[in-house]
């Protein structure tokens, strides 16, 4: 079900939109956020230059450090008095991110997330278990207000106690769930733990999955949990730009569909921040043009992916993004070679014999680093043969993939870590042995 009649426009009319928005966000921004007034004016830049969307490559990048730095209202654009809410990043590495909504901008971000909860096959008469944390993350809220508004039973289930989140699913019937990929494989694991087959007893047949890498070996793990039937798709958001609702798949599963009547795309190279060609792989650059509270321009994501503008089969004609092939900030270098973590998790999930949980470390050996891809096994075995055959089969595709020899340690199953948010997969010493 296709939800606004913008997801259909032509390229032209999306473009002419576009430009209207833009031109008024800009000259709002300049007029009332000190700090970008501050960016155009070094960079030579008035709100009347902006005459065309090939103009929007002249405007000056904003980045996190940007929101950091003005914490917590600076690049707002709307006294605090007209705010509706406010959410914050955790803050884990210095100040957190605060952003903020004004009515409108409510409004705005619960139309686009119901417009990719219907490309992802909610409708109506689904009933959606959330499975996000609720509080200042933007996830859980975001997610519930767009499904509520297409109609939907919302399970405001949160994180934890999976136990009774499966006795949930199995009493009130749901047929939406909403987690992170790795949470949903968890929830599989413990309800075959307590003798309940996902595919059998129980009634969820579409995953909205989200603030976390969906690779196609992850999706291709969450139907052997679940079942093959099961409509597994990727959303896209980050609480600087919105939340959930800038992006997510149809069931075509071909790319995330952009609602880019709110969100303008732009791929650059993140090294020298140039705007690269049509269908080159580099970095997202986002920028709002409907958002009153926090309208970001030329937002730097740090996520790597490319823009596909060929119309969908589905009759969307916004442009999509690929689904992530990582985040440049989660980009290892070792030994000079670049390694992103959805590398090494296609290959643990593509090996038989091992389950989905893994974790990488990263140690400095002299004057040298060292990989080691800890993985779970699948089933305990006493079989020196086949652990053999395993761990040679993940040395050797890793080799392949990247180009580099790992130590591969095999752990017996449920060793590793599960998460229920966000899943956290890589171990970087390389700083503390310094």
């Amino acid at each position: 079900m296709i939800w606004a009649r913008e997801e259909t426009l032509s390229r032209q009319e999306m473009e002419a939109l576009q430009l209207e928005r833009l031109k008024e966000t800009v000259f709002r921004v300049y007029e009332k956020v000190l700090p970008y007034r501050k960016k155009m004016d070094e960079a030579g830049i008035k709100p009347e230059d902006i005459k065309s969307l090939d103009d929007l490559k002249r405007l000056p990048f904003v980045t996190k450090q940007d929101l950091r730095d003005n914490y917590p209202f600076g690049l707002f654009a709307v006294p605090k008095e007209e705010l509706l809410r406010i959410h914050a990043s955790s803050g884990t590495t210095g100040k957190p991110t605060v952003v903020g909504y004004t009515e409108g901008d409510m409004q705005v971000w619960t139309e686009c997330v119901s417009r990719i909860a219907c490309a992802g096959g909610a409708d109506k008469n689904d009933v959606a278990q959330i499975c996000f944390g609720y509080g200042m993350f933007t996830g859980a809220l975001g997610l519930h207000y767009g499904l509520e508004n297409i109609g939907a039973t919302i399970v405001p289930s949160s994180t934890g106690n999976s136990e009774k989140q499966l006795m949930y699913m199995k009493d009130f019937g749901t047929t939406l769930l909403v987690a992170t990929p790795s949470y949903a494989l968890r929830l599989a694991e413990v309800a075959r733990e307590m003798g309940i087959d996902p595919q059998k007893d129980l009634k969820v047949k579409i995953g909205l999955v989200g603030s976390e890498l969906l690779t196609d070996a992850m999706r291709d793990e969450m139907h052997k949990y679940w079942g093959s039937d099961m409509l597994v798709t990727s959303n896209y958001g980050m609480s600087e730009l919105m939340g959930p609702g800038v992006s997510g798949e149809c069931e075509y599963m071909c790319g995330m569909h952009i609602n880019e009547d709110f969100f303008i795309p732009e791929i650059i190279n993140p090294e020298t921040g140039e705007v690269l060609p049509e269908g080159e792989w580099g970095e997202l650059v986002i920028t709002c043009i409907k958002k009153e509270a926090l309208p970001l321009i030329r937002y730097r994501t740090k996520d790597i992916t490319r823009l596909i503008y060929e119309p969908c089969k589905c009759g969307r004609t916004t442009v999509r993004m690929e689904n992530l092939s990582g985040r440049s900030d989660d980009m290892l270098k070792i030994r000079g070679v670049n390694v992103f973590p959805s590398q090494i998790e296609e290959v643990v999930l593509g090996t038989a014999g091992l389950g989905p949980h893994y974790e990488i470390i990263v140690e400095r050996d002299g004057y040298s680093d060292k990989l080691t891809v800890r993985v779970e096994l699948l089933k305990a075995t006493d079989s020196f043969k086949e652990l053999e055959a395993i761990e040679r089969a993940v040395r050797n595709k890793l080799k392949v993939m990247l180009g580099l020899d790992a130590k591969v340690m095999l752990e017996s199953p449920n060793t590793l870590a599960r998460f229920e948010g966000k899943a956290k997969r890589v171990r970087d010493l390389r700083k503390e042995q310094k």
